[in-house]
């Protein structure tokens, strides 16, 4: 890791190194806070968990290799050298700012309610034509995972996608500091993480917190749809880039009232799904090289037009970046989805949308318009959404309320506030069979006598109620 010597890394970090003289100069090629992941010389960040305390696995991270570790206690007689330090998970994010801002690498950061992950596999997969890309792996998006991730950057890569996930304020702050972009991307400003944030000004305060943390040169890449976003046309003295379905500023309705958009920089028209293949749609953005218009046709590998947006969001940021319109099309049409996220996994004779990573009232109501356009049988399962706030109940009761004129057929759920998605079923589609458990192993036993060949089944909830057990039965 380029600079990154264990001299430098204490004086970043504040600590004390402990050891050899001679050791102080040589330069770690790693770092990682699981002692299964260590490599010959590697830093090794010990962390205190609930149950563990990566203290206890020093000697062994010396004895598979490591050059140093962090710690927070004095060791005594330590096989190598140490730093000694307050607080591992401080000088973890230290270290992290530090390292990214010696780096020459171009940085784009993803935040949002939703969609931070799928929007970042399309940037990922578009960047990924022109440039040897580092992205996020899996959601690894918080303060412990961001800075693992930005320790796996090295000198071949030339572009690092990053998402940043949050559930309170001043964290979007110290996770841009360590990412530093030069390109920040919000995809929306939706109902999640209300328990701490409490409404959307409060989301949208949080998640531009990110713009302090920009590089000079750095740009906001805005959904231009959004009635939270749309009023950020400068950010740090830049115009911001927005992007959106149709160029033009549409006017929505709001809890304040009537408001007008953004104008779209980056925009789609003819939008068109393709069952749940896919969907179809034009893309304009302007051209640098001669100021006109370029309409781009492409087939999105994955249904629903959430999905759209995020391959506005990707044709943004390339065009930021300098990439053409054929490898633009050429990354957006190969992209795709990871387990937990609009997945379509075919067993059985049945179609299964694997999208229980997890959820709230937008992804929910994107989901169910998904699964509307399968063919066949359609039948909802879901589950309790998280962190949601005082109006938790209310906020289930309109995801219910979306599948009038649906046409889904059968849902299966299970959880406390899911009665609410029940009941607003009941009263709202009357053609839909309803089934509310208590007990997931019964919803589980029930569902897979009842599924056949021809089903197309949506399997959706917040990530604690543990779907994706659901999905393993479906399969077997």
């Amino acid at each position: 890791m380029k600079n990154m010597t264990l001299e430098h890394i204490a004086a970043v970090c504040s600590g004390t190194y402990i050891g050899n003289e001679a050791d102080k100069t040589r330069e770690i090629q790693g770092a990682v806070i699981d002692s299964r992941l260590v490599e010959k010389d590697y830093l090794f960040i010990p962390v205190r968990g609930e149950k563990v305390d990566g203290h206890s696995f020093i000697p062994s991270v010396f004895e598979k290799g490591a050059l140093a570790v962090l710690s927070e206690e004095k060791l005594e007689s330590p096989e190598g050298p140490y730093i000694r330090v307050e607080n591992t998970l401080d000088a973890m994010k230290k270290i992290a700012a530090d390292y990214r801002r010696g780096l020459d690498i171009k940085v784009v950061g993803i935040t949002g309610s939703v969609g931070k992950t799928s929007t970042k596999e399309m940037i990922a997969s578009v960047l990924a034509q022109k440039y040897n890309v580092l992205k996020t792996e899996g959601n690894l998006n918080n303060e412990i995972g961001l800075p693992l991730t930005i320790f796996k950057i090295r000198e071949e890569h030339q572009v690092a996608v990053l998402e940043m996930g949050i559930s309170e304020f001043g964290e979007m702050d110290r996770l841009s500091t360590m990412a530093n972009p030069d390109i920040c991307v919000i995809t929306n400003i939706g109902l999640c993480h209300l328990e701490n944030l409490i409404t959307r000004d409060g989301i949208l305060k949080a998640k531009t917190e990110s713009f302090a943390h920009l590089t000079p040169d750095g740009i906001a890449v805005l959904n231009g749809d959004d009635d939270k976003l749309c009023d950020k046309k400068v950010v740090n003295g830049k115009p911001a880039v927005f992007y959106g379905i149709e160029k033009a500023a549409k006017v929505a309705e709001t809890e304040e009232g009537q408001k007008t958009l953004a104008e779209k920089t980056v925009y789609a028209t003819n939008v068109e799904a393709v069952g749940l293949t896919g969907t179809k749609a034009a893309i304009h953005y302007p051209s640098r090289e001669t100021g006109g218009e370029v309409t781009m046709e492409v087939t999105i590998p994955i249904a629903g037009e959430h999905n759209v947006y995020n391959a506005l969001a990707a044709v943004s940021v390339a065009r930021e970046l300098g990439l053409t319109c054929d490898e633009m099309k050429r990354g957006i049409e190969s992209v795709q989805t990871i387990g937990g996220r609009s997945n379509l996994i075919h067993k059985n004779g049945i179609t299964i949308i694997d999208d229980c990573y997890n959820a709230n009232p937008v992804s929910m109501k994107a989901s169910i318009d998904v699964l509307s356009n399968a063919p066949g049988r359609k039948i909802a399962v879901l589950g309790d959404m998280g962190e949601l706030g005082a109006e938790e109940k209310q906020l289930h009761y309109m995801v219910g309320e979306h599948f009038a004129g649906k046409g889904i057929d059968a849902l299966y759920c299970v959880g406390t506030l899911s009665q609410e998605i029940a009941k607003a079923v009941r009263t709202c589609s009357s053609k839909t069979e309803v089934h509310h458990y208590e007990d997931k192993a019964d919803l589980i036993k029930d569902l897979v006598k009842e599924v056949q060949s021809g089903d197309t089944v949506l399997v959706k909830a917040s990530h604690f109620m543990g779907f994706p057990e659901i999905v393993k039965e479906l399969t077997k």
